[in-house]
């Protein structure tokens, strides 16, 4: 699985690059914060959401979630190269790491 760095992500977002963040934690995690722009993605939902919420399949996708031992952002990763996705990274280190970082989450 291809990955991305927080300082990796953080210059994409600041630069503009086009890319659909994901959260691949449950809903009620990401209404207590999430990364910026960042989309809810449920990893139990991912192959469903995919068909409505991402439409070109060489977007740049990057998914996370909580943080390095969480496992749902693999998952949804997964599912998503399955499905056909080409560029999809995984920000293992999640939103712990943004946090630990002094970087802000959206509400």
């Amino acid at each position: 699985m291809n990955t991305i760095t927080r300082d990796e992500l953080q210059s994409a977002l600041a630069l503009g690059v086009p890319l659909i963040l994901l959260e691949a934690l449950p809903e009620k995690y990401y209404r207590h914060g999430h990364l910026p722009g960042a989309r809810s993605f449920p990893h139990e939902q991912a192959k469903e959401l995919a068909a409505t919420l991402l439409g070109d399949k060489a977007a740049e996708i990057v998914v996370y979630c909580a943080s390095a031992t969480c496992q749902n952002s693999h998952q949804a990763a997964q599912t998503l190269t399955d499905l056909g996705y080409r560029n999809v990274r995984v920000y293992v280190e999640g939103k712990a790491d943004w946090q630990a970082a002094g970087l802000a989450l959206e509400r």
